[in-house]
């Protein structure tokens, strides 16, 4: 009999599939400016994203996309130990968190266009602060979370206060942590899109946007579906990473269950 997760994956594999032929299916004689057919869409979204726009706008998005999540990473679990760990931080941190955080992460691109104007560091700074919290708080949390036998024990071996940050708490907030580094990338994403769309003349999302200003549909279609296909091949990736980092916490829960 076939095993579970060789099930799982012939559906999650077959749902795109059976989607895009209804779409193909469905569209194949349409005579609707607003909903041509897939095979228009397709052969624009070669042209328009695989050679023309590729480096120009693809990557540009890209870029903008990594460099400012990896910020938002580093200062995300810089600014979330500090947090966790002294309480004069917290004090001065913790205000800011809940008044930002309330704040949706594309309403702070008007105010980057404001400050900085329309350049790369607006888009780049937008994603950095909007992905920010995320992790932010999944690092002060985690940490806040780790257990005192743990504590204990890195007192009991006369631990530093770097080696009990590097050696003990760290890794036992690494999966919180990791969990918070999905939403701010997610985040991060949608905040790119919105960036280039109200802010600027490069990029998927401001050619897409473009498209749909010109009437050009099968172009807006073909920006609209390579952000579906960038969107999930990225959220996949960082799922190779994270099962790859996580993998002996991955293990342990597993004996558990089993144990």
């Amino acid at each position: 009999m076939m095993n579970v997760k060789m099930r799982n994956w012939l559906i999650g594999a077959g749902t795109p599939v059976l989607l895009l032929t209804a779409w193909w299916l469905s569209s194949e004689n349409s005579t609707d400016p607003f909903f041509p057919p897939l095979r228009t869409i397709l052969v624009r979204f070669q042209e328009l994203w695989l050679f023309e726009h590729f480096q120009s706008d693809v990557l540009v998005s890209l870029g903008n996309l990594f460099l400012g999540f990896a910020i938002a990473a580093a200062a995300g679990v810089g600014i979330g130990c500090a947090t966790a760990l002294v309480p004069t931080v917290r004090w001065m941190v913790d205000p800011l968190i809940h008044f930002l955080r309330g704040i949706p992460p594309v309403a702070l691109v008007p105010i980057f266009i404001s400050l900085i104007g329309f350049g790369t560091e607006m888009r780049v700074a937008s994603i950095a602060l909007a992905a920010l919290f995320p992790t932010m708080i999944a690092t002060v949390d985690g940490i806040r979370s780790v257990s005192n036998d743990l504590m204990d024990v890195a007192r009991v071996y006369r631990l530093s206060r770097r080696e009990r940050l590097l050696n003990v708490l760290l890794p036992a907030a690494t999966p919180q942590i990791f969990s918070g580094l999905q939403v701010s990338l997610q985040v991060a994403f949608i905040v790119m899109i919105a960036s280039e769309m109200l802010g600027s003349s490069q990029g998927i999302g401001a050619m897409t946007l473009l498209a749909q200003q010109s009437f050009m549909t099968a172009d807006m279609w073909a920006g609209i579906l390579l952000l579906g296909v960038i969107g999930f091949l990225v959220n996949v990736l960082f799922g190779l990473l994270k099962h790859r980092v996580l993998s002996w916490y991955i293990g342990s829960r597993r004996m558990a269950r089993a144990a």
